[in-house]
């Protein structure tokens, strides 16, 4: 097997910054773009169809192995490959990261990313401009769910206690892009311990190679 990987998708989405993330933390040697074995895959493609089943990505190859969903690539990363734990030994701990990567990858992702800060980045209103209606509906579930990982961070430097794991791994992109969105300064006002925790997790050598400006396009 080889010792590098291959990660398919583009650079600034949440989940493709959730695995480099892995990979940095790791020390593992990867390589990132829309393209397999050297030929460009283009988003929900038949070809693209044939590695996700739902049209989805980031989409891990690893030698012959191909591996989708971001919980369980990251999970297998930290598995497979040496470098420092990204999940406690501890099966109660480990669990806890768990959950809080399904939370993350579900509902945190729903609320943050596609209802709110997507209307932002790709707006779907007449002219391209934002839909306010769109925004203010998003509204009080991203106070929620904002809520939700202030009081979870309360007990430790990162989401599950005081060491980094898949979890901070997968929330790290999507508040990042949030706390730098002028719109999103009003929640982020009721929140102090979640802005601490973004600035601790952008310190880290691994978010400075990782949540860079997007270029999209």
């Amino acid at each position: 097997m080889t010792a590098s990987v291959h990660i398919v998708g583009p650079q600034f989405s949440t989940f493709v910054r959730s695995v480099q993330l892995c990979c940095e933390e790791k020390g593992i040697p990867y390589t990132l773009g829309a393209e397999v074995d050297g030929r460009p895959v283009t988003l929900h493609s038949p070809e693209h169809y044939a590695l996700h089943p739902f049209g989805k990505i980031p989409i891990l190859l690893h030698g012959e192995r191909r591996l989708i969903e971001t919980p369980s690539i990251c999970r297998y990363l930290d598995a497979a490959f040496d470098g420092p734990a990204l999940q406690p030994a501890d099966p109660w701990a480990r669990a806890r990261v768990d959950q809080w990567t399904g939370l993350l990858a579900g509902y945190v992702d729903q609320a943050l990313v596609r209802r709110y800060l997507l209307e932002f980045v790709f707006p779907q209103g007449e002219g391209g401009a934002v839909r306010e209606e769109a925004v203010t509906a998003a509204q009080p579930e991203v106070a929620r769910v904002l809520g939700l990982l202030e009081g979870q961070l309360a007990g430790g430097a990162y989401l599950v206690g005081d060491a980094f794991s898949i979890a901070d791994a997968i929330a790290a992109p999507m508040l990042d892009y949030l706390v730098g969105l002028p719109a999103a300064e009003a929640f982020l006002a009721e929140t102090p311990e979640l802005v601490a925790y973004v600035e601790r997790l952008r310190a880290r050598p691994a978010a400075g190679r990782v949540l860079v400006a997007p270029e999209l396009g």
